[in-house]
Parts: C-alpha cells; structure tokens; sequence
C-alpha cells in the first residue's frame, strides 16, 4: 500500500521552525510529528530542485513550497498569506497547483484573514527594488515573486505528484528588499549574521530598508505560524 505523504521543502530553516519540531530522518530531510517529510534547500531554483528530488526519493507522494515571498501586487501587504493557483517561471508554460488541495488548506486558513489566489513567479535571483518590482506586475501579472517554488512545480508535475505553494508576504510592492539579506544567507538555508554586518559595512545606505524588513518580517511570521496551527497538511492534499 503506498502511504500518503506530504514534503515540504522550505528554502531557509527560519522559514521551516514555524512548521514545528522536527526529527531528523537523514541528513538533510527531517520529519514532522505527522509524517510529513521537509527540507531546508537554500535559495534559488536548483537547490529547491535537489531537496524536492530527495524528498521524492525518501517517499514523498505530494510536494509543497513554503516560506516568504516579495509582493509585486500592491494590494497585497506583508503577513497576507498567498495560495497561488498558478506558478511561472523565467521560460517554460505556467504549472497549475492543485486545486483541491488549496480549497481544503485555504478553508482551514480562512479564519485566519483573507487569502490572496493567483499567479506566483518564481525568478532566478532575488528582487529588490521597486521599479523591477513594479515592471515585473505590469509584465507578468503575478502577485508576488519566489525563488523555489517553479522548479519544485516541475519536478513534482515530471513524477505526477500532486503540489502547491504557499506563501506569505513579507516586502511588499512599496518596499527595497536589502540586498544584504540575500547575501547573509548561507547554502544551507541558514542566515548567517556576520554576512549581514559585513554586507551593511561595505553599504550602509542598506540599513533602514533592512529595519523596515524587521518589522514587516515580524508580521509575516505571525502568518506563517497560522499556517502551521491549521494542522496536518496531509488531509487535505489527498482526495
């Protein structure tokens, strides 16, 4: 009998802690009290790609993205919690998400505020400034913008498996993301803070927008952690 499992695969370990304790299964997978299975991959597309391989490999039969995003709508502020119903990339067709999974997730959220619905991009590289963003809304029509949920979509569609993203706003449309944030993260997920300090040493006009980050940061965290206390995702992504 092939059991139903959920994997997650989160690009930065600040992200994965709101999911719960986890126990280590094997390096570098972990597994949550109900079964499902997670990944801390490190930002960008390729490493997204390898966690959600492994997760496969370890017995995932459903994948999900999960953390932050940048907002490219401006309706859309940070803390909004965002359940796309399509992901794009750079190039290749835009990848639906599993509708019956997000209706089943999004009722269990819905208490927790509005949901947004609509198209997530998944770009090569971090986008920080207001015009990009605002170009990128004009041309693509996604609302807001990732790293790793495109290329865990397509690995999920290339074995069938059922997926969908779920993201939280942190920078909204208004907002510089610091390009001393991209730059403190390590390859393995983890913000390391000697990398901030000495990013905002060599540029320290960084430091009011990366304050303002703080602060939204503490909002988008609060609606991370709903998402978790709304419980097992595993019931509600298999019919």
């Amino acid at each position: 009998m092939t059991l139903n499992v959920v994997g997650i695969v989160c690009a930065l370990a600040s992200e994965a802690h709101h999911l719960g304790p986890a126990t280590s299964r094997h390096d570098p997978l972990a597994c949550l009290a109900d079964g499902t299975l997670l990944a801390v991959s490190g930002m960008g597309g390729s490493a997204a790609a390898r966690a959600a391989g492994a997760l496969i490999a370890a017995g995932a039969t459903a994948l999900s993205s999960f953390g932050l995003a940048g907002g490219l709508d401006p309706a859309l502020a940070a803390g909004a919690i965002f359940l796309p119903s399509e992901v794009i990339g750079p190039d290749g067709p835009g990848i639906a998400t599993a509708g019956h999974w997000c209706e089943r997730l999004g009722a269990a959220l819905v208490a927790h505020g509005p949901l947004a619905h609509g198209t997530l991009l998944s770009s090569p590289r971090a986008i920080g400034s207001v015009a990009e963003k605002a170009a990128l809304f004009r041309a693509t029509g996604a609302l807001a913008v990732d790293m790793e949920s495109y290329a865990v979509a397509q690995l999920a569609g290339a074995h069938r498996l059922p997926f969908i993203a779920v993201r939280v706003i942190v920078d909204g449309a208004g907002d510089v993301l610091p390009r001393a944030v991209a730059a403190a993260a390590d390859q393995s997920g983890h913000l390391q803070l000697w990398r901030l300090i000495g990013a905002l040493a060599r540029s320290p006009a960084q430091l009011p927008p990366l304050l303002r980050l703080a602060r939204r940061y503490r909002v988008a965290s609060r609606s991370l952690s709903a998402v978790a206390r709304a419980g097992s995702w595993a019931p509600h992504a298999f019919p």
